[in-house]
């Protein structure tokens, strides 16, 4: 058998928080990894969720979701939203502004993309959610947050400053 987890795990990438609204109008969230630009035009981005989340749910009942890029000091929020505590939204400072397609976490992200849900698609365990960037919220500090080698870091400072790809 494969042991993809292991290969995974050298592979750094950002943290987001997806989240959304349920049936039940709750908040719902977890803490996601799988997260991909797919598309410039139309602004499109995909999310890969546990089948059996309830942020899956939400997702699947609102028709949206919102993804909160985190910034380098919301690791403690990452971790409470990876726990699956049922008292995450009393624990962070979050709001639902208009036009919002789920929760916005403002304190904890430095970056909130807004989606309309396109597409689902199941792949084993998972399932693939493609969402239509609606609209994006830029919070200041862009300092994300990582997570590699089983461990958050910090995005260092001397990347801030060298030239892109």
């Amino acid at each position: 058998m494969v042991d993809l987890r292991s290969v995974m795990a050298t592979f750094p990438t950002g943290v987001g928080i997806v989240t959304a609204i349920g049936r039940d109008t709750r908040p719902a969230g977890m803490t996601c990894t799988a997260i991909a630009s797919v598309t410039l035009d139309p602004p499109c981005l995909l999310v890969s969720l546990r089948s059996a989340s309830p942020t899956l749910d939400a997702v699947a009942a609102h028709g949206g979701f919102a993804v909160n890029l985190l910034r380098a000091d919301a690791r403690d929020t990452a971790e409470l939203f990876a726990s699956g505590r049922p008292d995450r939204y009393e624990q962070v400072r979050w709001d639902l502004a208009p036009g919002a397609r789920g929760p916005h976490l403002s304190d904890a992200a430095h970056t909130t993309a807004d989606c309309r849900v396109l597409r689902q698609t199941a792949v084993g365990d998972h399932t693939v959610v493609f969402g239509e960037v609606t609209g994006v919220v830029e919070r200041g500090d862009v300092r994300p947050l990582l997570f590699g080698l089983r461990g958050f870091a910090e995005w260092p400072d001397s990347a801030l400053l060298s030239p892109g790809v």
